[in-house]
């Protein structure tokens, strides 16, 4: 990763910097939430992943089961607004959602 330029004057550092800081800025993965102690079902779930724009995707940060978790969007009718998630058992997850 490169520097940030601190020592350049000032004009020339918010030039820099803005070429540094916008591509991790713009990144999705950055710019999403923690859902914790979601409880997960057998079967279709539906969960309100609050971004309040189309989800991108998610990443399982904790799963108090031996369950298996996956994405079933094809039959989510709001997408924008939810994240519908398959399960093979109960299980309580904490979701990385972005």
């Amino acid at each position: 990763m490169a520097n940030l330029p601190l020592s350049q004057p000032a004009s020339q550092q918010d030039t820099r910097w803005k070429s540094i800081l916008d591509p991790v800025i713009a990144c999705p993965l950055i710019n999403g939430q923690l859902l914790e102690n979601l409880k997960i079902v057998a079967g279709n779930n539906t969960i309100n992943h609050g971004l309040g724009r189309p989800l991108v995707g998610f990443i399982v940060i904790r799963n108090s089961g031996a369950t298996s978790i996956g994405d079933n969007q094809a039959i989510n009718a709001t997408p924008a607004l939810t994240l519908t998630l398959t399960s093979n058992g109960t299980s309580t997850v904490s979701l990385w959602v972005f």
